[in-house]
């Protein structure tokens, strides 16, 4: 099955561009990135925080039954523009990477349908290269495809 969501490594660069058309509004899909409880829903992690402001913040968190920690993530959130864009930093915890910028550009294309494109610049080639080795364009394709199902499903 093809990979609805494109990941474009251009060679000898620190950056990926990464791509998906969705079958939702621009306003939908910005409250995906943007709501607690429908990033919950689609991430499959707790939201322990999510200010969308300028100098906001956030944090991530995800447990086994018995309580250990498999993942957690942490940001600040540089800009929010409604519906257009989110500057934010990413670092996972424990996970060995150093933090990554991330811009986020929300672009209606119908008024049913909208396009994500993501910049995420890494410190060096060698730690974008890192990130490449893990399943990552496999998983990023899988939670878009699971905030495609749960935002449909609020339409």
């Amino acid at each position: 099955m093809e990979r609805k969501t494109k990941v474009h490594a251009e060679e000898g660069r620190q950056d990926l561009i990464i791509t998906r058309e969705f079958d939702l509004s621009v306003a939908l899909l910005f409250r995906a990135y943007t709501e607690a409880g429908i990033v919950e829903q689609w991430m499959g992690t707790k939201v322990l925080k999510l200010e969308n402001s300028q100098h906001g913040g956030y944090a991530f968190e995800t447990r086994d039954p018995q309580g250990n920690i498999l993942f957690k993530a942490h940001g600040t959130i540089h800009d929010v523009v409604r519906d257009q864009k989110i500057v934010r930093t990413f670092e996972m915890d424990n996970a060995g990477f150093d933090a990554q910028l991330e811009f986020l550009e929300f672009e209606p294309l119908t008024a049913g349908t909208s396009r994500l494109t993501m910049q995420i610049i890494y410190r060096s080639t060698a730690h974008r290269e890192q990130q490449l080795k893990l399943p990552f364009a496999y998983g990023i394709n899988m939670a878009h495809d699971r905030l495609q199902e749960v935002v449909t499903a609020l339409k």
